[in-house]
């Protein structure tokens, strides 16, 4: 099979690139036609280690050139590739426990790492069955021709938030048509620059900023997530020349509290056409924020861009790619019953009304586009009118067919060419919006109860702020018992959470509230692993945990 996405690597520009951040505060460049003559000696390497195509490959490396090279290495070998994330925070124990089901259900033809992380790696494979050592990125003498592709292109592994890793398979047409829709409803025209820090490992990092400028071959500055973390000021100075990026709305809110307007002093940011939000519920208080502090600088709310999507539709599913400010609406949630209609008690577009309305509030994403059809259905499968509650149903070429090697999801399914989300949403003034994962509600007197909208509300009644809370119902309890996780040492508030609790969960509530630090684990995407710190705890792996009250 061939691939347009794969085109870039036979005819490269040679007066574009990617330049990659330095540590040193600089910006490393490398145009395409050198990035592709390694990506095809690379591929000379592969194909002399034995991979053929469709062959999955499994690639464990920090974001740098070799990354870069190595991972159009695997698509010019004509294999499928599947990236995994190097470690973030884990401990050496849960980082190769989580590798190992990943290369378990994937079965490798070749595990490439970094030498600094082939000890770990090493282990994984060792902890999956697979024999032989991790493959050290390398490169042959002569260039290999491209060759022809298998079915798929990636194999893109789930953050598994609520349990096991589980690999949705990416074919080609799936990933052309995501990436052709992202184009699309971002307006990328030749030549436009995009800029990202998001890690490569997870969907809108590699297909949103990575894919789909490279094979476009737009110029691309590229930040690991840590340098972003330690100088946000210098994502910010690339929309100077960049046009695109996306980014979840912590970041926004991240940039709002720690950059100074004068880091950003002699700035032009009025190029900057698409600023995508996605990835986790939208709070319109970050995003205000962040036009405040950049509105002086020429930076546009009408640049913010709405946007839902899962592994499991490739990424995209819509976008509010209308020229306008972000609406945000407060539906009533006494009225958030599957299969009724939503009461909206409020709703105003991104503006001076945004600051403080944290908790309750939902951003739209925006109306689909003809050839990614989404509908809502009731428990029954039946598709309801605008206005009312139920499952986000998604179809069209980005739809993927399935989960590999046979696993299964435990809210996501693949019926019929179609992808049943697992998301709770609604339509309303013909956008969509998201409510957040049914499998992370508390029903209440026949009501869903969203945990993302209880935890914005404690972070505002405790002063911790979103990051720091993670609310999770507590499995076994029937749907009267929640445990609070709270990075803090100090509980001045418990009373008044608990009481909080008690009148949106009703009196019978049991209410585990449980504090310390580095107590919250969370997915390669940043998304809280609920069920999976309720059994840590459980289990008495929590290191530094105190159940308090």
């Amino acid at each position: 099979m061939s691939s347009a996405l794969r085109d870039w690597l036979d005819k490269p520009q040679v007066d574009r690139g990617i330049r990659l951040a330095a540590d040193d505060g600089g910006w490393e460049y490398r145009g395409y036609g050198e990035l592709a003559s390694a990506a095809r000696r690379t591929a000379a390497a592969l194909i002399e280690a034995g991979v053929r195509p469709g062959d999955v490959v499994c690639v464990v490396l920090p974001t740098d050139f070799t990354c870069v090279e190595t991972y159009f290495g695997v698509w010019a070998a004509g294999a499928t590739v599947c990236l995994i994330t190097p470690p973030l925070f884990q401990d050496g124990d849960d980082y190769v426990a989580h590798v190992a089901a990943i290369l378990r259900q994937a079965r490798p033809k070749l595990t490439i790492s970094s030498a600094g992380l082939a000890e770990l790696v090493g282990r994984a494979m060792q902890a999956a069955g697979l024999e032989g050592e991790p493959w050290l990125p390398r490169q042959a003498a002569a260039e290999a021709d491209v060759q022809e592709a298998g079915e798929l292109a990636l194999l893109q592994f789930t953050s598994g938030s609520s349990g096991e890793p589980r690999g949705v398979m990416v074919t080609w047409d799936n990933l052309e048509a995501n990436c052709e829709l992202i184009a699309r409803t971002a307006g990328f025209q030749d030549g436009h620059e995009v800029a990202s820090w998001l890690p490569l490992y997870h969907d809108m990092g590699l297909i949103g900023c990575f894919i789909t400028p490279i094979s476009r071959q737009g110029d691309l500055w590229l930040m690991r997530p840590d340098q972003f973390i330690r100088d946000p000021a210098r994502w910010i100075r690339c929309f100077a020349t960049a046009k695109h990026t996306a980014a979840p709305p912590f970041a926004y809110a991240y940039v709002a509290r720690r950059v100074k307007p004068e880091q950003l002093e002699g700035l032009d940011l009025s190029g900057w056409e698409t600023a995508l939000v996605g990835a986790e519920p939208i709070d319109p208080h970050g995003l205000e924020v962040f036009a405040q502090l950049l509105e002086p600088f020429g930076f546009s709310r009408k640049a913010f861009k709405p946007a839902y999507g899962m592994a499991e539709t490739t990424l995209l599913v819509t976008m509010d790619n209308a020229l306008r400010e972000p609406l945000a609406v407060h539906p009533d949630p006494e009225s958030l019953a599957f299969g009724q209609p939503v009461r909206i008690l409020d709703r105003h577009t991104l503006g001076p009304a945004s600051v403080g309305a944290k908790s309750g509030w939902v951003v739209g994403t925006g109306t689909p586009e003809e050839d990614v059809p989404v509908t809502i259905v009731d428990d029954d499968g039946r598709e309801l009118p605008e206005g009312h509650l139920g499952e986000i149903v998604v179809g069209g070429a980005s739809a993927c067919r399935g989960y590999y090697a046979g696993a299964q999801g435990k809210s996501t399914r693949f019926i019929d060419g179609k992808v049943y989300t697992g998301d709770a949403g609604f339509f309303y003034d013909g956008q969509l919006f998201v409510l957040g994962r049914m499998g992370d509600s508390i029903k209440v007197r026949g009501r869903s109860v969203y945990v993302e909208d209880l935890e914005a509300k404690i972070a505002e009644l405790t002063g911790l702020g979103k990051g720091r809370i993670v609310l999770t119902s507590v499995p076994g309890a029937g749907s009267k018992g929640v445990a609070l996780f709270a990075e803090t040492n100090a509980a001045d508030w418990e009373g008044r959470v608990r009481e909080f609790l008690r009148r949106r969960l009703g009196g019978d509530v049991t209410v585990t509230i449980v504090i310390g630090s580095g107590l919250i684990q969370r997915t390669s995407s940043g998304k809280p692993r609920r069920r999976y710190m309720w059994e840590r705890l459980q289990a008495g792996r929590m290191e530094g945990a105190r159940i308090i009250g």
